[in-house]
Parts: C-alpha cells; structure tokens; sequence
C-alpha cells in the first residue's frame, strides 16, 4: 500500500488513540439506573458514540426519559468526570507512533467536550505529542463538518490535501471526504469495521504500529 504523505495529523481521542469504551458504557449504564431505566448492552451503548454528548445520552433513553433529559445529562457528566480513568488506556503501539511523527504537527480532534478529552489526555500523558487538543465545544462546528477541517488546517498553515484524518470513527472518515483531506481508519476501535470499510477511507490499518508506514 502506497504510504500518504501529510504536514498536519488530525487525530480522533475515544478509540483511536485511547480504548475508553468501557467508561464511557459505565457511566451510561449508571445514568440510566439513576433515571430507574433498563440498563443496556456495552456494545450498543458504543454505538452510540461518536456524535457528542448530548446525542450519546438521547441515543442510549431512547425517548424512555420522561421528560428527564436535562438530569440525564448532568448526571452522566459528574458521573463520567469521576470514572473517565477506570479503565481508559493509550492503545498499545500508539506512542510509539506518536514519537515516530515527532516532526509533525498533531492534533486531538474530537466530538467529545474538551473537558473531558484535555484531562484524558493530560493523564495519560498524550499532550506532550500534540500542538492543540480540540473538543467538540472548541469551535463552532463538529466533524464531520468540513468548515471544522478548513479552520484547522488553517490555523496550522496546512493545506487540507496535506493533512491526514486518522480516526475509528465514521465521521472522522467523513470529515476528511468531505474537507479533502486524506482518510486514515482504524478498524479495531469503537465502530465497526464493516461501517467504515464501506465509507472506502484511503487507508485502514489494524495496528498503531502499522501507522508509521501508512504516512510519511
């Protein structure tokens, strides 16, 4: 597979960079119990992710609320703020990536709010690799809006054919369609692979490892 080539790396946070899935599920889970709801299955709750907050809580009540939604919300989110670091870890091989790309401008991107993904990444000691970390309430728009893409790439000088989207996500895939850049999915994160493969990003890989060979 021909490697890309990129000045600016764009890299999505929940399950791309850190597996922090069962968080996410558990502080869901606990939401729910508080609202006297059914709890759900982890892996529908992780389909639910990816679009914001506000869309993962609405998601996983499905209407079941009863006109609860504003204390869902906050709930979640003390809730979530205390157990973000149960078990939320860096994927194996993705600082060593990192370190590869020392050279490189790099930056968090992601729908989750900054403060969740700033404390997430400072703790887990991810900062020091990147210029910027970007949450969902950073800036006017969300991926997969490509204004989002056009004022971080010009923010950093960079043109859009020169930046790489790497994310699990499919709004990471079509953030870079639909802004010109190039698309780099991970397949073993949150989403399933079979939803990204037929997105047909430019590159998919497995292994963070595998990342130093896909860009140069």
């Amino acid at each position: 597979m021909r490697t890309m080539e990129a000045d600016l790396l764009i890299f999505d946070l929940d399950g791309t960079l850190v597996s922090s899935g069962g968080d996410i599920a558990a502080s869901v889970n606990a939401t729910l119990r508080r609202l006297s709801l059914p709890e759900r299955p982890v892996e529908e709750i992780l389909r639910f992710v990816g679009d914001g907050v506000r869309v993962l809580i609405e998601r996983s009540l499905g209407g079941l609320d009863g006109g609860r939604f504003d204390e869902a919300l906050e709930y979640f989110g003390t809730h979530y703020r205390e157990h973000m670091l149960d078990t939320t870890r860096p994927y194996p091989g993705i600082e060593e990536a990192l370190r590869h790309f020392a050279g490189k401008r790099k930056v968090i991107l992601t729908n989750k709010r900054h403060s969740f993904a700033l404390p997430i990444a400072e703790a887990l000691g991810l900062t020091g690799h990147f210029d910027e970390v970007i949450g969902a309430d950073s800036t006017p728009f969300i991926k997969p809006d490509p204004r989002l893409l056009d004022l971080v790439t010009r923010r950093f000088g960079v043109s859009p054919g020169r930046t790489a989207v790497i994310g699990d996500g499919v709004n990471d895939v079509l953030l870079a369609q639909n802004g010109g850049a190039l698309s780099c999915a991970y397949l073993k994160g949150l989403t399933p692979r079979e939803k990204l493969l037929a997105l047909r990003p430019d590159r998919t890989y497995e292994d963070p490892a595998e990342l130093v060979t896909l860009i140069r």
